[in-house]
């Protein structure tokens, strides 16, 4: 990932073409496909498998830990972010007179939950200026009644980082709101500083490089009260088996109560190892290359006809840049003919930059993005 050679031996896939589309899918390295294989083989095992797995979840609860800074005891494990959310919202047991805080940049997976007819809150909607989201703008929209302040670290529409160092304690100040953040978009990317979070939600299949089927967890203990999702299962549940069992469903505190029914193992195997290599390497180093490739498509962009969405203060930067133009379908298609592989969505293009990027990859996109745009200017 940091090195021509280690790219060639992880990255076999990318030697022919340039992947900048990473917001969407990522592109695993060669170890997490081993560990899909591995998986197949464990299970092949049948029920003496079943060791092998359980030891594939508890490291991969321990590398996830690393990467959100808690304990392994405070990560659970779904099946995605939209699933994380939606047993989220089952938790908090929304009444008449509370109040939910989301935004206008964010995923639908954490803002669709509390829009829907059966949440008795009342949505207050923090709208974006410029492409950022302002904390002046948050704090009128906070009260006694704030609930819940739902928000992305990084948009994935525009890359706009939220400033949590501002956020949080004027969330604080101002309501008793818990936070939610996803981090869809930084994990394995951006270092994580998740101090005074409340809860942390994650897909698995973008920027941490792992595979669908996974929804990663984090809930502080001090937060497991609040967090504990009042669901059927046994995976989630302390007596399951137990002799009471049809008497009572005792369900497991905090981020374990996530986890409602057998594990998707063959995800987890993946999670496991992606986020091990990603740990091995360490996100401050991919930051580290990563960072100045976004800066230099940041700055030649500036100078072609497209309007950028990405708000131009680097501390708000992510790993993504979006803007549009009004031939986007048609420079998307004549970059995707050149093996060069952005995304697009009605008349908005988003490039991303991770650490199996590199300035020859950035090269490649800006002088085929000029001949696009004089072509179809």
């Amino acid at each position: 990932m940091l090195t021509i050679e280690t790219r060639q031996r992880d990255f076999p896939s990318l030697a022919e073409r340039v992947y900048l589309n990473t917001s969407a899918e990522g592109i695993p390295p060669l170890p997490v496909i081993d560990a899909l294989a591995q998986y197949g083989h464990d299970k092949l095992l049948g029920m003496d498998g079943r060791a092998l797995h359980e030891a594939q979840w508890h490291a991969t609860r321990q590398e996830v830990a690393t990467l959100f800074g808690l304990t392994a005891e405070e990560v659970g494990i779904c099946s995605c972010s939209s699933e994380a959310f939606n047993l989220a919202a089952l938790a908090l047991q929304l009444t008449d007179g509370d109040e939910v805080v989301i935004n206008d940049l964010d995923f639908p997976a954490g803002a669709t939950p509390w829009l829907l007819p059966d949440c008795r809150a009342t949505v207050r909607l923090w709208k974006s200026r410029d492409g950022a989201l302002r904390t002046e703008d948050l704090i009128p929209l906070l009260s006694p009644r704030t609930r819940l302040v739902s928000t992305s670290l990084v948009s994935f529409y525009n890359g706009f980082r939220v400033p949590l160092a501002e956020i949080i304690p004027a969330v604080r100040q101002h309501s008793p709101a818990l936070v939610a953040v996803d981090v869809t978009q930084a994990l394995g990317r951006i270092a994580l500083d998740l101090h005074d979070i409340d809860l942390i939600i994650s897909s698995t299949h973008k920027w941490l490089l792992a595979s669908h089927g996974g929804g990663l967890v984090g809930v502080p203990k001090s937060r497991a009260a609040e967090w504990t999702v009042p669901a059927g299962g046994w995976f989630n549940l302390q007596n399951a088996f137990d002799a009471n069992r049809f008497e009572r469903a005792t369900v497991k505190p905090g981020a374990a109560s996530f986890s409602v029914g057998m594990p998707s193992y063959a995800a987890i195997y993946c999670i496991a190892a992606a986020s091990k290599y990603i740990n091995s390497i360490s996100v401050p180093n991919i930051a580290a290359q990563a960072d100045p490739l976004v800066r230099q498509c940041l700055d030649e962009l500036k100078r072609l006809p497209v309007t950028l969405l990405t708000p131009a203060d680097p501390q708000t930067q992510s790993g993504i840049i979006s803007f549009l133009h009004p031939q986007a379908e048609q420079i998307h298609r004549q970059l995707h003919s050149q093996n060069i592989h952005v995304m697009h969505h009605a008349g908005r293009l988003r490039v991303a930059l991770h650490g199996y990027n590199t300035a020859a990859d950035v090269e490649r996109f800006l002088e085929a993005l000029k001949q696009v745009l004089n072509n179809v200017s």
